[in-house]
């Protein structure tokens, strides 16, 4: 299947090349600044509470992967990057819609952001929803899409494959991949040792981890996980990690299938999976029930 790009204000972007293939919450109240670390040289992560935005470099400029909750966070990562690192941010790429990873796309104005067309309509219905202004609607939502399975960028020497892998935490999920450095900023596909927020996810998810674990690369960079995920033995670890964030999901959608296989309604399904394996993790006590609930109605084919 053909990818189709669709652009809205940049119609004349020069600079970088298209290529068209296949391929295989709210913002924080009292915000505190992130830090950015090196993951291998050329690649970065900024890092805020757990909410992780990839910085890829190139000569040209840098590349930012999700714009993070606020457009003041945003303007810090772009702060940061100048004055870390000397460089201007080129592009956005966007692969949730949430709030906590696009309000910060307000900070990005002058730069083409990029998402699939599946992120781009579930965002926009999302700020209807909120009932945004039409100022900040129109500074978060993306200058460019693609349909299909991938578009890619070429960048100050380097190769983005920007990979449409949903649908999984959300349908228009993308992954980002540079194939020289064998790395894969796949964002809210992976939280590192955090129980997974589903309340817009699909068991399709187990799926789109596979199709990244079987990518020849060698660094998968998440979209959540805490700072301290580099003391504990990323990037080294990010295989074995996101394995073990995929069995929660597996765990999940197995236990609830023997609930269903034996006749339990949704209610029953949600009061008797608990998942207690994963009692210990960040956001296990506000997703549980989520998670198992939308399992459920995934597998009865009644999730809308």
């Amino acid at each position: 299947m053909s990818a189709a790009i669709r652009s809205t204000k940049f119609a004349g972007v020069t600079g970088f090349v298209v290529a068209m293939g296949l391929a295989a919450g709210p913002a924080l109240a009292a915000e505190e600044n992130g830090t950015l670390r090196q993951i291998i040289p050329g690649h970065y992560l900024y890092n805020a509470g757990f909410q992780n935005a990839g910085v890829i470099v190139t000569s040209e400029g840098a590349i930012v992967i999700d714009g993070l909750a606020s457009e003041e966070r945003g303007r810090h990562v772009r702060e940061t990057i100048r004055a870390e690192l000397g460089l201007e941010v080129v592009y956005l790429i966007n692969s949730t819609f949430h709030n906590n990873f696009t309000r910060g796309n307000a900070a990005y104005t002058d730069v083409v952001s990029i998402g699939s067309e599946l992120y781009r309509e579930d965002l926009a219905a999302l700020m209807e929803e909120d009932m945004v202004s039409e100022a900040e609607r129109q500074a978060r939502l993306p200058d460019m899409t693609y349909s299909g399975d991938m578009m890619t960028l070429y960048v100050g020497g380097k190769e983005i494959r920007i990979i449409h892998n949903g649908p999984a935490h959300t349908r228009g999920d993308s992954i980002i991949h540079i194939p020289e450095d064998r790395i894969v900023y796949v964002s809210e596909l992976y939280f590192s040792g955090r129980f997974p927020y589903m309340n817009s996810g699909y068991i399709g998810w187990i799926e789109a981890i596979d199709r990244a674990l079987a990518m020849d690369v060698d660094i998968y960079v998440p979209g959540q996980g805490g700072e301290d995920m580099f003391e504990t033995g990323f990037p080294g670890n990010a295989r074995q990690s996101m394995l073990e964030f995929k069995q929660i999901l597996v765990d999940a959608r197995d236990a609830v299938q023997a609930q269903i296989d034996r006749g339990a309604s949704e209610d029953e399904t949600a009061q008797s999976v608990l998942l207690e394996q994963y009692s210990g993790l960040s956001a296990y006590d506000v997703q549980r029930e989520v998670v198992v609930r939308r399992t459920y109605r995934d597998l009865q084919g009644t999730l809308e």
